[in-house]
């Protein structure tokens, strides 16, 4: 993003405002040959000229239709198609004003003031070289005259002795692709800094950058914006309390409050500190972050300490890598672990330290878990070492148990229907039958099956076991509900945990 035409605006304007003060050592006014008449009246010290008029005051030639002169007072007066002239700078107006005592000039009507390549437009101008200072208060222009670079605004401060330029008032400048539009803008000559104040936008067409406050540096292109920022490119948006840029590396960091989506894969990011960095191909959220994808049916919500976004070469995020406290949930899938890594292409989540994954009325456990997903819908889970799956049956009373070395589980819309364990194999259930009474049908548990083998593959529904499939001969014992022995009636390692399950996405931040 270049603005650097600013700089070619404030020499100029400055050279121009700069010429009266410079040359207010000259003590004469110089009447130029051609003019018409001129009139002297002793008794109040005026000389009024009329006809065709031309002059020299200060080093400035001047032309116009009639002009008054107070010799004592030092106070000139100009009328009708005024123009002053020294060097390549020209001004234009219908009448001037101008006290050299006070060094105060005031310039009415169509006025312009123009070098070779930039002109000033305005219908009233204001000078005070006391204070070093100019001013346009009804709509002013500044636009070049070689190319499509312009500003208008309806104030405009300038002053010429430390360089600084205030705009205020629907201000906005146009040069080729670049458009910024913001209520007041000064312009640091010296520093070389752009400050907004007010709701401000700076636009191309690569990028677009919102603020209430802030400001930038036209060489280096770095900044820093306040109050509503963001900073919205073609692939990405990053929005935060405070936001510090540099748009000649792409690489923006974000402070308070920081949202950044990625459109290319309709995933967003919530955290209190972002960093994101284009020319790395990276992103960076810490502080209480969230992450979230939409899908069709649903939406999957991640909360971690940090999250790392890694992008391909078109800036699109091709992994989340989320760390400590990482928390999941959406409708059919809820979980907690330390470390996270999600891949969007795929749908899969990779889950270590001690995962634990809750569906519908599942718990699962291991070391790892890689969870394939499709439209936000479980679709099976492979559980690493120390695996276990555990229904609650009856309201809490009973558990329907699974574990092994390693498991997959299978589901269909997000119902554990199918789990595949092998190492070690192990399950407790409580097998039911129906019993017909005179007005309804009851169900009642026959006792607790306890189940051996190196590999096993149980067939579910809604919970309930209805088929077991061994490869091996089976250790297998059956103890009906009065004799269940308190040491058989759970795998090795059993918890169930329903107080560490999120609630919903809004808590998945504030439980933290």
């Amino acid at each position: 993003m270049n603005i650097k035409p600013f700089i070619q605006i404030a020499l100029f304007l400055s050279a121009f405002f700069l010429s009266g003060k410079l040359c207010a050592q000259k003590k004469t006014l110089e009447l130029l040959p051609g003019s018409e008449k001129i009139y002297y009246n002793k008794a109040t010290g005026k000389h009024r000229l009329v006809g065709t008029v031309s002059f020299i005051y200060h080093g400035n030639t001047m032309y116009c239709d009639s002009a008054h002169y107070q010799d004592k007072e030092k106070i000139v007066r100009a009328y009708g198609n005024v123009h002053i002239r020294k060097g390549d700078v020209n001004l234009y107006c219908d009448s001037l004003y101008y006290d050299e005592a006070n060094k105060y000039a005031k310039l009415w009507g169509d006025v312009k003031v123009r070098d070779q390549e930039y002109k000033l437009s305005s219908d009233s101008l204001d000078y005070d070289a006391k204070r070093g200072r100019a001013i346009y208060r009804n709509k002013g222009r500044i636009e070049s005259i070689v190319s499509n670079e312009r500003i208008t605004s309806t104030l405009g401060y300038f002053y010429p002795n430390n360089g600084s330029f205030f705009f205020s008032g629907d201000v906005k400048y146009l040069k080729n692709d670049l458009k910024v539009t913001t209520d007041t803008l000064q312009f640091a000559y010296e520093q070389q800094k752009l400050y907004f104040y007010g709701p401000s936008t700076m636009q191309n067409d690569s990028i677009t950058i919102h603020c209430r406050k802030g400001w930038f540096h036209v060489q280096t292109e770095e900044g820093v914006l306040y109050k509503q920022a963001e900073v919205i490119q073609k692939t990405s948006i990053i929005k935060g309390d405070t936001l510090f840029l540099n748009t000649k590396l792409n690489n923006y960091e974000g402070r308070g409050n920081v949202f950044y989506k990625d459109f290319t894969q309709n995933m967003a990011f919530m955290g209190n500190k972002a960093k994101s960095s284009n020319s790395l191909h990276l992103a960076y959220l810490t502080g209480n972050t969230l992450a979230f994808k939409v899908y069709d049916g649903d939406t999957l919500y991640l909360h971690a300490d940090s999250l790392i976004m890694h992008k391909d070469s078109l800036n699109r995020t091709t992994e989340t890598i989320a760390h400590r406290s990482v928390r999941m949930y959406n409708e059919g899938m809820q979980g907690v672990c330390d470390s996270a890594r999600y891949d969007p292409k795929t749908e899969e989540l990779f889950l270590r330290s001690k995962p634990i994954i809750w569906s519908q009325n599942a718990e699962l456990k291991g070391l790892t878990m890689k969870i394939s997903m499709q439209d936000s819908s479980l679709k099976q889970i492979e559980i690493i070492d120390q695996a276990s799956a555990v229904m609650e049956i009856d309201s809490g009373k009973y558990y329907n148990q699974l574990a092994g070395r390693t498991m997959t589980a299978y589901f269909v819309n997000n119902e554990l229907v199918k789990a595949d364990a092998k190492g070690n194999a192990w399950t407790i259930f409580y097998p039911e039958e129906e019993k017909k009474t005179d007005t309804s049908l009851v169900k009642i548990r026959k006792g607790m099956n306890r189940l051996f083998a190196s590999d096993l593959l149980v067939e579910l529904d809604s919970g309930e076991v209805k088929s077991i499939t061994y490869y091996d001969k089976p250790d297998g014992i059956f103890y009906p509900m009065n004799q269940i022995k308190p040491e058989e009636q759970f795998i090795k390692g059993f918890s169930w945990n329903p107080l560490l399950k999120p609630k919903d996405p809004y808590s998945l931040r504030k439980d933290y």
